[in-house]
């Protein structure tokens, strides 16, 4: 099967902040599983669109959520014209063909589903699709990525420890403030200075992280906030449509939010 369709055309804009590129080259050369652990909107998905475009390989993401099943993993019977037919689901046809495949915020998955990924992150490298009575031996090229919030946790939504041993991980938080300044005026386009003042504004919400809000604002907020004043928004309507109310609902701490803003515009 041809997976050209599933293949990153143009090199992605990604901004090496440690030893991450290196660390996953050497994961894909063994066909290691690896886990990216780190908050919302830091930029693992870009981090993996860019190492596999590097790697010259397809790339197959699945974004996780809790009505997932087993079945949309895998793939399922279904009838058309010509009676049953089986279709691959797109984690099987990642081991089939050797595409990267990227399970996004494997955390919101089901604990029963992502099971099925076990006999795939060990020596066995094998997916079984019990209803056709089938194993599949993984293409040598395969390799599974997952990625994870710890700031998310809770006793409903973990990982169980048996599925995180099984993968090497690799850690992403949100740069430091230079590298985050040219991160936006990349992907934003805006100049130095409307970048060096939303990350001034990021910088502020993170603070109130645990005093109130779940999680600050990301890189990709900023970015967002960015595109708007690059087009023309004023810069605290801006991040009042990026920034704070995505982030909460409630009125005290959007007042606390829109207050930093303006202390820094």
């Amino acid at each position: 099967m041809d997976l050209t369709h599933y293949r990153i055309a143009e090199e992605p804009f990604y901004k090496p902040l440690h030893n991450e590129v290196p660390m996953f080259e050497a994961a894909y050369a063994s066909r290691m599983p690896v886990m990216l652990k780190g908050p919302t909107g830091c930029g693992k998905t870009r981090f993996i669109e860019y190492m596999a475009w590097r790697l010259g390989r397809p790339l197959i993401t699945i974004a996780c959520h809790e009505d997932m099943t087993a079945s949309d993993l895998v793939g399922r019977y279904l009838l058309d014209a010509d009676g049953t037919v089986w279709h691959d689901g797109p984690l099987t046809l990642a081991v089939r063909y050797g595409a990267i495949c990227y399970l996004d915020e494997v955390v919101e998955a089901r604990q029963d589903t992502t099971v099925v990924i076990h006999p795939l992150t060990d020596e066995r490298r094998t997916l079984p699709l019990e209803k056709r009575n089938e194993l599949v031996a993984a293409h040598p090229d395969f390799q599974l990525v997952i990625s994870y919030n710890p700031g998310y946790q809770s006793v409903i939504k973990d990982l169980k420890e048996s599925t995180k041993q099984r993968f090497i991980a690799l850690d992403f938080s949100y740069p430091n403030a230079v590298e985050e300044s040219q991160i936006i005026q990349s992907e934003a386009g805006v100049s130095g200075e409307i970048a060096d003042l939303l990350v001034k504004i990021g910088a502020r919400s993170r603070n109130l992280k645990g005093h109130g809000l779940d999680e600050g604002a990301s890189t990709r907020m900023l970015i967002q906030a960015g595109r708007l004043i690059g087009h023309d928004m004023p810069v605290n309507e801006a991040c009042q449509a990026a920034l704070v109310v995505p982030i909460t609902d409630d009125p005290d701490m959007r007042d606390a939010l829109s207050e930093s803003i303006n202390a820094c515009v």
